[in-house]
C-alpha cells in the first residue's frame, strides 16, 4: 500500500499545523487523483474535480469527528464531487475533437498504458475501461483500488451508500460489462480485421458507447472469426490486482511541498487554511485560486495512474495486499488445441496419465540488480541446515532435487502432481499429491495418490485461465471423489483473493458447508513485488486475513517476490534473502501454519533469478537464507 499520512497527522492538519497540512494533501493526492481520473478517464474536468475535493476537504476538516475515518471520509467527498461532475456534463455534452487536434497526454488510459507500459491483456483491460458507463467507471475506479490494497471493501461502501450486498452485486455487474468491453477492444484490434464487424462499424464515430458496446459485442458471439474474442479472458481481478499509486511526479511534489508551509504567493493562503481547519464548522476559504496556484496540480500528472506490480496470469494470492502474479500468454485468443502455458517452469499436467513436462516455458529476459559488495562478502559463508517439518517446497525436475531436498533441510515437497515416480526424495522428505485440475479427477489418478502418504491438494488455481480453470460448482460436484480417498484434504489453491467475500474460495467454502462437504486446511499463494522490507508484513497480513476468515489450519503452497512488468524484476539476492528470513520466521511462530513451500527449488533456466538450487549441493543466496530458515 502506497504511504498515507498517519491519524496523527490528521489531528494536527484538523487543529491548522501548516507542516500537517503539507503532509495530509501530499499523501493522499495520489489516492483522489486515481480515483477522479479513472472514474471520468482522463477528462479535461479531472483538475478541476481533484482540486474542489481537496478544497472542500480541507474546508471541512474541523467538522470530522473521527480522525480514523478520514480516508473513508475522503473517498466519500470525492465520489460525490465525481457524481456532480457527471450531472453537470450531461448537461453539456463535449464536442468530439479531430485525432490531431486531440492531447494524447491528457487521456487518462492513454497515459497509463504509455507510463505503465501495459501489454496484453493488461492493454486490453485498460482500453475497455472508455466502454463502461459512467456508474461502473465510478465504481471500477474504487474496486481497481482495493484489488491493489488501497481501499477496503467497507471504504467503498461507504463511499456509495449502499448495503456490503448491493456493493457486491454492483461489482459483479461491472466486471461482467468490463468483461464485455475487453471483448469490444478485442474484436475492433483483431488482425486481419474481421468485413462484417468493419461494415458493421461504418457508420460508428469511434466514440466508445453503450449503443455500439451492445452491438460490437453482439457480434462477436455471433461471429465465428469474432467470437474467440470471449475465449482465455484472465480474470479482471488478476489483472488488475498488486498495483500500488505512482509517486508524485517532481513539479506537483514542489507545489504541494509548499501548500501548508506557504511559499511566494502561498504564504497567506496557508495561513488561511490552517486558521480554517483548526475553527472547523465548514468555513469557505478565502480564495480558490491561491490553492490552485500553490498546489500545482497538473492536467498530465503521472499520480493519476496506477503502477502495476505484475499481475499476468498465475499466482498472486491477495486482492487485499500488494502482490503480482506470474506470467500468461498475452495473446488475445487461446484455442484449445494447445496445452495451457504453465507459469514460469511450473509444469501442468495435461492429462491425467502424463507426469508434469521437465521444461520449464520461455520467458522474458531478465536482469538483477548486483548486490553490494559487503552483502556478497557475507553470503559466502553457508549457513547450517536447518530443518522443520512445516518447511517445503515446490519442484520440477532437474538433475539435483534429491541433493537439493536434503540439502535445504526441506520437511515435504511436491510437483503438482499425483505421484513422484520421476522426482524421489531422500527418505524422511515427505511427498504430498495434487489433483490438479478436473481433468486429473479419474479412478486411475486417484490409485496413485493413495499410493503417496494421506493427505491431497485439491485444485490448481481454478479460479485462473490457464490453469486449472475451474467454475466453483465444476469444484464442488468434483470435490466427493476427494472425500473418498480418505485422506485429509487441503482446499483448491486460489490465484488471488482468498480472503475476499464474495471470491472464488469463499464461494467454494460456502458451498462446502451448504453440501456438508469436508476441507481440512486451507491452501494459498502469493506473490509479490514490493522488494522492500515491508513484503514481509503485506505477506503475513495476508495469511492472516485468510486463518480469521476460514478459522482453518493454512498450506502456503507458493510464495516468492517477482515483478513482471517493472524493472528490476526480481529482488536482489539480499532482498531475496531477507524476505525469506523475515517470511519463515513468522510463518514458523504461527502455530496455525502448518505447511509453506518456496516456489521452487530448481535455480536454472528460466527460475535462475528466484529458485533455490544450482545443483543438488549449491544453493543460491535465497537458497542459502531458505535452508537456514525452520
Amino acid at each position: 500500500m502506497a504511504f498515507q499520512p498517519d491519524t496523527a497527522t490528521v489531528v494536527a492538519a484538523r487543529a491548522g499545523d501548516p507542516a500537517a497540512i503539507d503532509r495530509l494533501v501530499g499523501g493522499y493526492l495520489p489516492l483522489v487523483y486515481t480515483i477522479v481520473g479513472r472514474a471520468l478517464d482522463g477528462h479535461a474536468d479531472v483538475d478541476d474535480v481533484v482540486q474542489d475535493t481537496m478544497l472542500r476537504v480541507l474546508r471541512n476538516l474541523g467538522d470530522l469527528r473521527d480522525p480514523e475515518a478520514f480516508r473513508s471520509w475522503l473517498v466519500a467527498i470525492t465520489v460525490r464531487q465525481v457524481r456532480e461532475r457527471y450531472r453537470v456534463r450531461r448537461g453539456t455534452p463535449d464536442a468530439l475533437l479531430p485525432d490531431d487536434l486531440r492531447d494524447p497526454g491528457a487521456d487518462f488510459t492513454d497515459l497509463a498504458i504509455t507510463r505503465l507500459e501495459l501489454a496484453g491483456q493488461r492493454r486490453e483491460t485498460a482500453e475497455a475501461t472508455r466502454w463502461l458507463d459512467e456508474d461502473n467507471r465510478e465504481l471500477l475506479s474504487l474496486w481497481w483500488l482495493e484489488a491493489s490494497g488501497e481501499l477496503t471493501r467497507d471504504e467503498i461502501v461507504d463511499a456509495i451508500e449502499v448495503t456490503r450486498q448491493h456493493a457486491a452485486v454492483r461489482i459483479q455487474r461491472m466486471k461482467g460489462q468490463l468483461e464485455t468491453a475487453r471483448v469490444v477492444v478485442r474484436a475492433l484490434d483483431a488482425n486481419p480485421p474481421c468485413p462484417e464487424l468493419a461494415a458493421l462499424t461504418a457508420d460508428w464515430d469511434r466514440r466508445p458507447g453503450p449503443l455500439w458496446r451492445k452491438r460490437i459485442a453482439r457480434h462477436s458471439r455471433d461471429c465465428r472469426r469474432c467470437s474467440p474474442a470471449w475465449s482465455g479472458l484472465v480474470a479482471a481481478e488478476r489483472l488488475l490486482a498488486g498495483m500500488a499509486l505512482v509517486p508524485l511526479p517532481h513539479s506537483l511534489s514542489t507545489g504541494v511541498a509548499g501548500f501548508g508551509a506557504g511559499a511566494g504567493a502561498g504564504g497567506a493562503h496557508s495561513a488561511q487554511v490552517a486558521a480554517h481547519a483548526a475553527g472547523g464548522s465548514g468555513k469557505a476559504l478565502a480564495t480558490k485560486i491561491a490553492i490552485k496556484g500553490t498546489v500545482g496540480i497538473g492536467r498530465r500528472v503521472a499520480t493519476a495512474v496506477l503502477a502495476t506490480s505484475a499481475v499476468a496470469g498465475g499466482g498472486a494470492a491477495a486482492v487485499v495486499y500488494t502482490h503480482d502474479d506470474k506470467p500468461v500468454a498475452n495473446a488475445a485468443v487461446v484455442t484449445t488445441t494447445t496445452s495451457p502455458t504453465p507459469r514460469l517452469s511450473l509444469p501442468v499436467p495435461a492429462t491425467p496419465s502424463l507426469s508434469p513436462s521437465a521444461s520449464p516455458s520461455p520467458s522474458p529476459s531478465k536482469s538483477k540488480a548486483k548486490p553490494s559488495k559487503s552483502a556478497t562478502t557475507s553470503a559466502a559463508v553457508v549457513p547450517p541446515t536447518a530443518t522443520s517439518v512445516k518447511k517445503g517446497v515446490g519442484t520440477w525436475q532437474f538433475d539435483g532435487i534429491k541433493g537439493a531436498l536434503d540439502d535445504v533441510g526441506a520437511g515435504w515437497y511436491y510437483n503438482w502432481s499425483p505421484d513422484n515416480d520421476t522426482m524421489p526424495a531422500p527418505t524422511d522428505v515427505e511427498f504430498v499429491p495434487m489433483i490438479w485440475g478436473k481433468a486429473n479427477v479419474t479412478d486411475a489418478t486417484f490409485t496413485k495418490v493413495k499410493k503417496e502418504g494421506d493427505v491431497l491438494l485439491g485444485f490448481n488455481e481454478p479460479d485462473l485461465a490457464g490453469q486449472a480453470e475451474m467454475s466453483v460448482e465444476d469444484a464442488l460436484a468434483a470435490w466427493p471423489e476427494l472425500e473418498d480417498t480418505g485422506m485429509r484434504l487441503g482446499s483448491p489453491a486460489v490465484a488471488y483473493g482468498g480472503d475476499t467475500d464474495g471470491g472464488w474460495l469463499d464461494r467454494f467454502m460456502d458451498g462446502v458447508k451448504a453440501k456438508g462437504l469436508r476441507v481440512d486446511f486451507i491452501t494459498l499463494h502469493w506473490y509479490g513485488s514490493d522488494f522492500s522490507d515491508a513484503a514481509v508484513n503485506q505477506f503475513l497480513g495476508y495469511v492472516d486475513a485468510v486463518h480469521k476468515k476460514y478459522d482453518l489450519p493454512i498450506w502456503v503452497t507458493e510464495y516468492g517476490l517477482m515483478n513482471f512488468t517493472g524493472s528490476p524484476r526480481y529482488p536482489t539476492g539480499a532482498q531475496e534473502a531477507a524476505f525469506i528470513k523475515g517470511t519463515t520466521k513468522g510463518m514458523e511462530s504461527r502455530s496455525y501454519v502448518e505447511r509453506y513451500a518456496w516456489f521452487g527449488l530448481p535455480a536454472i533456466g528460466d527460475s535462475v533469478d528466484f529458485g533455490l538450487y544450482k545443483d543438488a549441493r549449491t544453493p543460491t543466496e535465497a537458497g542459502k537464507a531458505y535452508k537456514a530458515a525452520g
